[in-house]
């Protein structure tokens, strides 16, 4: 009984520290699942919010604007004695601009700046991309499809009468073609305009100008004409404003890149068809691209745009960097900088020739790359086309089969005997090969004529062109895929370089020479994945050296003299802090290459120290400098590879 009674009190005694155990257990797992919910609310949509652009500011330099420009200030204002014009002048201008957005924007400068040289009134330029014959809406003139046009007429009355059309009895005259027509050259002199083009205008009181090679004035004015090229400058960076629709659109894509709090970098990949057919870069695409680059080339040689061979070595034109870089390049380029993998990328321009089969090896490196199609919603690009009457839809129609008595005919006409055997058969071409935009390669030997569609979505490009402006205008950091490309005619990325080193010089700006990349990828081109400790470090030396001094030199040199509006310096700014007479630099003709600016007045200063009072107090604190960033120890290069390893997805090397 004794022993039973035991066994008893042991077994209620197990019960009671069973039942207590569970208790506990059970309080540590309510307390466990509320921390649990708190860190899946916090943590793990940090981390959730971090995949879709935001970033570690490991390397913070990488945003920050250079510090050895910030003195320089955007001041374009009259400096001398400078007359207002007389309604009483020697005649009208009227003008057609022919090809795109970058183009447009040259081709403006250039009118108002030749009517001001002959002293003429300027009629709004006809922009034949954006004409209503090219199915444009009906709400917009071919101006204002791009442009406001009462600030631009409003912001130059000091400087150009302009008037939105011919008075009435001149107008059936200009029908007829009863006045003289002109077609200049980009390279066009002064003395063209003042010897030949001013009697004529005197004579008839009225001509024309018909512009498509992007400009109709040369870049490099005569020394005694400053004022004519910041007169240049008032008209690109301040009357030629965007229409209201584009620039409120424009700014709800940069708050949206933004949203997250973090900088983004804009890149312009320049892959442009006619600038690759000019400089002859086929053989750097594959099959159907590389046909269509070449039968663009021999077009531009039958029209003596070009006097060169249609088949030219295509790499060897890439390493004299006269070929764009391809978006895997500037991927490694970036990687090599220092960028997270979790950066934020626009990808600007509205054609992207390769289509995004080229975009693959940057888009694994850097998920985060978007463009206007990913930032905008297809009503708010279908509100800023306008409504528009319904166009047929492209169709590929199938060329009707040769007959046999046909193709006997052919063979009968084909020349004397002996003839050559008929190559072998080609390999079949599959339906979905002719139904496509470039379809017309597999059957014919010429280009199809572009369809009313064609033509709308031309003028399209031209709205998504100049969003892309404004977005770029604004990123922290930009970095261009082709300019400089020494064709004499404007490019997308020198508009914008220049825009930018206007309005805000300091900002970060990649002027890099294609060539010294070209020479760099060559030595790591079987591993460009890997590259070892040297080449980062010259690659990083080239980039960070291109934001500065060295890069505005070589911009000065090789851009300004071909389009003047990518390298506005020294006319169109001035510095708050004189600049030494050592560091400043001439070229052989006495023009300045840096330095020259004037010293900016007391209201551009006292206005510069407090904006940069207010930035000072709303950015954070850089650890690092440039040249911090430049000497960098091996110690802290080890702990940056092991941290990118981790920032690195699965498909950093397409490859593997």
């Amino acid at each position: 009984m004794v022993f039973r009674s035991r066994i008893k009190w042991i077994a209620l005694l197990v019960l009671i520290l069973s039942v207590g155990s569970l208790v506990v257990h059970l309080s540590i797992t309510k307390s466990s699942s509320v921390q649990l919910a708190s860190y899946a609310r916090g943590t793990l949509w940090q981390d959730f919010d971090s995949l879709l652009g935001s970033q570690d500011f490991r390397y913070k330099h990488l945003w920050r604007p250079v510090r050895s420009l910030e003195s320089l200030q955007p001041y374009a204002n009259p400096r001398n004695s400078y007359p207002a014009p007389s309604s009483t002048n020697n005649g009208y201008i009227y003008a057609k601009i022919f090809g795109g957005f970058d183009k447009i924007r040259s081709s403006i400068c250039d009118l108002v700046t030749i009517s001001r040289l002959l002293n003429a009134t300027l009629i709004i330029p006809e922009l034949q991309e954006s004409l209503r014959s090219k199915g444009i809406s009906n709400k917009f003139k071919s101006f204002s499809y791009l442009y406001d046009e009462e600030q631009f007429i409003s912001f130059l009355k000091n400087d150009v009468i302009i008037a939105k059309t011919l008075p009435e009895n001149l107008k059936a005259a200009r029908k007829r073609n009863e006045f003289p027509l002109f077609k200049p050259k980009n390279s066009a002199s002064t003395k063209f305009y003042l010897e030949d083009v001013l009697p004529k205008l005197k004579k008839a009181g009225v001509i024309g100008l018909v512009v498509s090679d992007g400009g109709c004035l040369q870049s490099t004015l005569p020394a005694s004409m400053p004022e004519l090229q910041r007169l240049r400058c008032r008209v690109a960076f301040h009357a030629l404003q965007l229409r209201s629709e584009i620039q409120v659109l424009g700014k709800k894509m940069v708050d949206r890149l933004r949203k997250s709090g973090q900088p983004f970098l804009a890149y312009h990949p320049g892959l442009v068809r006619d600038k690759l057919a000019y400089h002859g870069c086929a053989e750097l695409f594959q099959d159907l691209h590389s046909e269509l680059i070449q039968y663009r080339r021999a077009q531009m040689i039958r029209q003596k745009f070009i006097s060169e061979e249609l088949i030219v070595d295509s790499h060897l034109r890439r390493d004299n960097g006269l070929c764009p870089l391809m978006p895997e390049e500037v991927g490694i380029l970036l990687k090599a900088l220092g960028y997270s993998q979790k950066a934020i990328i626009y990808l600007a321009g509205s054609e992207m020739f390769g289509g995004h089969r080229v975009l693959i090896p940057l888009r694994a490196m850097f998920p985060n790359l978007v463009d206007r199609t990913s930032l905008c919603s297809t009503e708010e690009l279908s509100e800023l086309v306008g409504p528009e009457t319904t166009l047929p839809e492209n169709t590929y129609e199938m060329p009707r089969r040769k007959s046999d008595k046909q193709l006997k005919e052919e063979w009968n006409k084909a020349g004397p005997r002996p003839r050559p055997l008929p190559p072998p058969p080609d390999r079949p071409i599959y339906q979905h090969e002719k139904e496509g935009w470039y379809g017309w390669l597999t059957e014919n030997d010429t280009e199809p004529t572009p369809s009313p569609m064609d033509l709308r979505n031309q003028a399209h490009r031209l709205l998504w062109d100049a969003l892309d402006f404004a977005v770029s205008v604004e990123a922290d950091v930009f970095l261009p895929g082709f300019n400089n490309d020494g064709s004499g005619l404007p490019d997308f990325s020198s508009l914008v370089m220049g825009q930018r080193l206007y309005e805000k010089p300091s900002s970060r700006t990649y002027r890099l020479d294609r060539k010294v990349i070209q020479e760099l990828f060559n030595i790591t081109r079987e591993d460009m994945y890997h590259p070892n400790r040297n080449w980062t470090v010259r690659v990083r030396e080239h980039l960070n050296s291109s934001l500065g001094e060295i890069g505005l030199i070589r911009q000065s040199m090789l851009s300004k003299p071909r389009l003047f509006l990518s390298h506005p310096l020294p006319e169109c700014s001035c510095r708050t802090s004189p600049l030494e007479d050592s560091r400043q630099i001439r070229s052989d003709d006495g023009r300045f290459l840096y330095g020259g600016e004037d010293e900016c007045p007391k209201w551009i200063k006292s206005a510069g120290v407090e904006k940069s009072k207010s930035d000072d107090g709303d950015q954070p604190d850089y650890e690092h400098d440039l040249l911090t960033e430049q000497s960098e120890t091996e110690e802290e290069f080890a702990k940056s590879k092991v941290a990118s390893a981790f920032d690195q997805d699965e498909e950093w090397d397409p490859n593997d």
